[in-house]
């Protein structure tokens, strides 16, 4: 990960250990609610490559915009940042090629023995 990736998500860590009351020093402010729809329009996303850019489930993201549901406090911290800065999230949450683990081969099922 790159050490912008690394600050941003040390500092995300950082604002829910304070958000939970586990940290004192500085004040976080995590809204009450987030417009998500206004957050994905703003980076010109649908719903789908939005949930699969920042690693939300679609059906979260569907209920959120349609108000059915309400993002927790570690997501509405997350989706501020994504706000704020899409492209240090996105270079955070990336993985070079070089680091990709080649996916296992399909194995053939057994047969039974008769």
């Amino acid at each position: 990960m790159s050490k912008a990736g690394e600050t941003i998500l040390g500092g995300a860590r950082e604002a829910l250990a304070y958000a939970r009351g586990e940290r004192e020093g500085f004040v976080v402010h995590v809204p009450e609610r987030v417009d998500v729809k206004a957050v994905r329009q703003r980076l010109g996303l649908s719903q789908a490559k939005f949930a699969n850019r920042f690693g939300f489930a679609l059906d979260a993201v569907r209920n959120w915009e349609q108000g059915r549901r309400q993002p927790d406090v570690a997501a509405r911290a997350f989706l501020m940042v994504i706000d704020r800065e899409p492209e240090a999230v996105r270079r955070a949450l990336s993985v070079p090629a070089t680091d990709r683990r080649p996916e296992p081969k399909p194995t053939a099922p057994r047969r039974r023995a008769s």
